[in-house]
């Protein structure tokens, strides 16, 4: 039998980070989640393992759900990590597969869930990983598993809309919220936003005051036209594949907003305004 090897197992690195995101909502957890699993390939004896893939993905499976339940002592996050990218120029390898269908609005949702619906459902649905072999990590049956996924799946549905399938289009879109956004134009604001746009904001322990959420294109509207000061600082990129911008008055970045565009208008804003994970995330 093959002894696994460090090379072995960067080769799967990728698609572990890419799981462990989706369960954590966080890059950093992911990673550290990755590191873990990576520590008990070390200290397991994998000669017997068939599937290096399938059984790493166990384990980081396993301690991201252990992690999903330790946060219930945690303070809320209102805004999951995001992941930026520069519009020109390709993306990395792992930063695409970590991103790629996965926006912040959908890591909103999945924060919702409970420990095993997260699990069953990113597992299953995402990762096309059988019920039978999540069983086991949920302490269910086959069947109960696949009810777990099915609630999960109705909640991500009936809460996670569509964004138009063009960059380009979210960008125009996105553009002129903040032209509007710079002029002061209220009724141009309101006319870019969903009727039903939500807004959500972290800012985090250090800028409480701006950890809200609103609702309604007057409400954000409204919000949007008091940043105005912020507008010519707005640098597009790219959040979670999405067209999105940072904000960073005299080169330092004190906000992220990633936007949902659907049927040209905006749905959901969803801005990281804590600085102390704008520093955990290297943002430049």
């Amino acid at each position: 039998m093959k002894v696994m090897t460090e090379q072995d197992f960067e080769a799967h690195r990728p698609q572990l980070r890419a799981v462990a995101y989706r369960m954590l909502g966080s890059a950093a957890d992911a990673d550290d989640a990755v590191q873990d699993a990576w520590l008990r390939m070390n200290r397991t004896d994998t000669s017997a393992v068939e599937n290096l893939g399938a059984w790493l993905t166990t384990v980081v499976a396993r301690v991201c759900l252990d992690q999903l339940r330790a946060r219930r002592t945690r303070r809320e996050v209102h805004v999951p990590d995001p992941i930026i990218t520069e519009e020109s120029g390709p993306d990395p390898e792992e930063t695409a597969v970590m991103a790629d269908g996965v926006g912040l609005a959908l890591l909103v949702v999945l924060e919702s869930l409970t420990p095993p619906e997260r699990l069953a459902f990113v597992l299953h649905d995402m990762f096309g990983v059988p019920f039978d072999e999540i069983a086991p990590m949920v302490d269910r049956s086959s069947e109960a598993t696949r009810q777990l996924a099915s609630r999960a799946r109705r909640r991500v549905r009936g809460q996670t809309p569509d964004p138009d399938p063009d960059v380009a289009r979210q960008r125009e879109v996105v553009d002129a919220f903040f032209a509007a956004a710079n002029e002061g134009d209220f009724e141009a604001l309101v006319s870019v936003l969903d009727p039903d746009v939500v807004l959500r904001s972290d800012g985090g322990t250090a800028r409480p005051q701006l950890t809200l959420t609103l609702r309604g294109a007057q409400e954000v509207a409204s919000q949007a036209a008091l940043t105005r000061q912020l507008a010519p600082f707005v640098r597009p990129v790219l959040v979670n594949g999405l067209a999105g911008a940072v904000v960073a008055p005299k080169g330092k970045v004190q906000v992220v907003m990633a936007f949902t565009v659907v049927d040209g208008r905006i749905a959901e804003i969803d801005v990281l305004a804590d600085p102390e994970r704008l520093r955990d995330l290297d943002v430049n």
